[in-house]
């Protein structure tokens, strides 16, 4: 027999393989229903934070949301007064409301600049190749861990007429200041501790931003003649825009919120002349020492609706959030 005819009945012979039963009473995978088994595994899985978050922000803000309707009383035990908006629109005669407002704006509009730049000049430093820079990194960053209250201690004794820096100002023949009872001076005071204070904190982000720059970028402009400064200008500001914006909104909501180093430099009341009264500090007033719940609540409202405008404007501003395509 030929070759060719072999192979051709041999391959006529081979035993043909069966094809697999199809059982039509067999019930069809819905894609629909993974995807909800899916979900419901998720938050299964995330109920204990979702319920911790109910619990203790989404029903305060919603029960803070309700005092700001109503005229709240503590005495004898706690009742409500409906009072509509009369709450909010007290603010716009309330004259300390409005000195808290203009100190607070003044506070934000003066560190959230300069401990942005400060933060981005020490960053750009720390990332350079200078002897030691690891140790600096270590002294930069000590005052972040430091307590909040004990720093406003160490700062208030460094302030007194006889103390640290008044002695320092003296040694180089320069005028000395009441840092502490001196209305045009007070709030200064505290915004030259919370920039000491806050900028290391901002300053390990943008460090960890430059550390994330390719190299080449910086090699391609070292060949077209560009310096350390036009470098730093056209390309490493440029690219850390996206952190940026993260660092001036964490300051604007920290700035924002201040109330210990207030608290503790004026003993609570604000002073001298309610030269350091924030908006929060302003709050707690009314709220526990007034025992005006609705109206403090009613401020908190503003205050946190403030912060989503003012966030808003700056996402506006900065535009794309996202460091790398």
């Amino acid at each position: 027999m030929e070759p060719a005819k072999q192979n051709e009945y041999s391959e006529s012979f081979k035993p043909k393989k069966p094809k697999p039963k199809i059982n039509p009473k067999a019930p069809k995978k819905h894609p629909m229903g993974k995807k909800l088994k899916e979900s419901l595994s998720g938050y299964l899985f995330m109920s204990p934070t979702i319920f911790t978050l109910g619990i203790f922000v989404v029903v305060p803000i919603l029960y803070a949301l309700f005092l700001s309707f109503n005229d709240v009383d503590l005495l004898g035990g706690i009742g409500y007064e409906f009072l509509g908006l009369d709450n909010y629109t007290r603010t716009i005669d309330d004259e300390r409301a409005k000195i808290a407002l203009l100190n607070t704006a003044e506070y934000v509009a003066i560190v959230v600049p300069v401990q942005t730049i400060l933060a981005l000049l020490l960053a750009a430093a720390l990332n350079s190749n200078i002897k030691g820079k690891n140790l600096f990194r270590i002294i930069f960053f000590l005052p972040t861990v430091t307590s909040s209250a004990v720093l406003t201690l160490i700062f208030m004794w460094m302030y007194y007429p006889d103390g640290l820096i008044n002695n320092f100002l003296s040694f180089l023949h320069l005028p000395t200041y009441d840092w502490l009872s001196n209305p045009a001076i007070a709030l200064r005071s505290i915004m030259i501790m919370n920039i000491w204070a806050t900028a290391p904190f901002f300053m390990v982000i943008y460090l960890a931003a430059m550390q994330d720059i390719s190299d080449t970028v910086y090699e391609a402009a070292t060949i077209d003649g560009a310096n350390w400064w036009q470098k730093f200008i056209y390309i490493t500001v440029p690219i850390l825009k996206p952190v940026t914006f993260f660092v001036v909104i964490m300051g604007l909501i920290g700035t924002f919120q201040l109330f210990d180093q207030s608290y503790i430099f004026s003993g609570g009341s604000g002073g001298p002349n309610s030269s350091t009264l924030t908006i929060v500090l302003l709050i707690y007033q009314y709220a526990f020492q007034s025992l005006d719940m609705g109206y403090a609540s009613a401020l908190a409202v503003g205050l946190a609706i403030l912060i989503m405008v003012v966030t808003v404007i700056q996402k506006v501003f900065f535009g794309e959030e996202k460091l790398h395509d």
